[in-house]
């Protein structure tokens, strides 16, 4: 399989029979070669179906355009569905944000160095000068932008300046809330690292908080900003145990190792059109 001919489509529409024999037969008339289905009901009758569809067909690039309007045309019209078509060999963009802690952003340039992030890393701001040697000496451009309470809206604007072309912005730890405003540029294509797993210990120094309650699992929460503070919909958690002999820098430390491997997951899934949006909830396919 030759990644410039793969293609994937994923799929939102209301459940009934025919779906899959009208995506694979189209699929099929089309020449096409199915290498991976996923798909889910929220109910065994009369809820919503999704679909993920992963598919390699000859000359993509020269038909690509033809196809979607085929589709459009034969079957997504029928079911009324809400989908998209995406050529593998579109590398998304991606640009990340961040402040002072460096493990969430370091953990996506290590891997996206070694090639296991399918995605062109663009930029990366941060509200402070700390971090720059770190993102140059992955060849990554690294620009500070302040932002006080007076210069929020003149910073975002800056932001918004830079990051315009990217298809995704990762906040790895950027310690700065982000305006109903801008959020609104950006709809479902900001992934923020929560170090918590949602909705416990919200706010300032959540290890303190974890610590004061005598937590026995800690955890991470990755998902999509919205409006809401920390109310977007969830894209990947995990916990780890802990116990009473764990110290607050123990938990802190054990925290940002679950913190990388779940922000990493989330942005991996989302690069590779595993995530359906629906609501404010994700269906996630494996």
């Amino acid at each position: 399989m030759t990644t410039a001919n793969t293609a994937r489509l994923l799929i939102t529409c209301a459940d009934r029979s025919g779906i899959v024999q009208a995506v694979s037969g189209f699929l099929y008339h089309q020449g096409a070669n199915i290498t991976a289905l996923d798909q889910y009901a929220t109910e065994a009758q009369g809820g919503t179906y999704f679909m993920r569809v992963e598919f390699e067909v000859n000359q993509l690039a020269a038909r690509r355009d033809s196809l979607s309007q085929a589709f459009a045309d034969t079957v997504a019209g029928r079911y009324d569905m809400t989908w998209q078509l995406t050529a593998v060999s579109d590398i998304k963009k991606v640009g990340i944000l961040v402040s002072k802690y460096d493990h969430a952003m370091l953990e996506l340039l290590w891997r996206h160095a070694r090639g296991l992030l399918p995605c062109e890393i663009t930029h990366v701001v941060s509200n402070h000068e700390d971090l720059r040697d770190a993102v140059e000496g992955f060849g990554i451009p690294f620009t500070v932008i302040k932002v006080t309470k007076d210069t929020k809206a003149e910073a975002e604007a800056q932001i918004h300046e830079i990051m315009a072309g990217n298809d995704l912005l990762v906040l790895a730890r950027y310690m700065q809330i982000l305006s109903s405003d801008f959020v609104e540029k950006w709809p479902m294509k900001v992934i923020n690292i929560h170090h918590s797993f949602l909705p416990a210990f919200v706010g300032a120094d959540p290890y303190r908080q974890a610590y004061d309650k005598g937590v026995k699992l800690i955890g991470a929460t990755a998902h999509y900003v919205t409006a809401e503070l920390d109310q977007g919909p969830i894209i990947e958690q995990d916990v780890e145990r802990v116990s009473h002999r764990y110290s607050v820098a123990d938990l802190r430390e054990l925290g940002e190792d679950v913190e990388r491997n779940v922000l990493a997951r989330a942005v991996r899934w989302h690069l590779e059109d595993r995530v359906i949006v629906h609501g404010n909830k994700t269906i996630v396919f494996d």
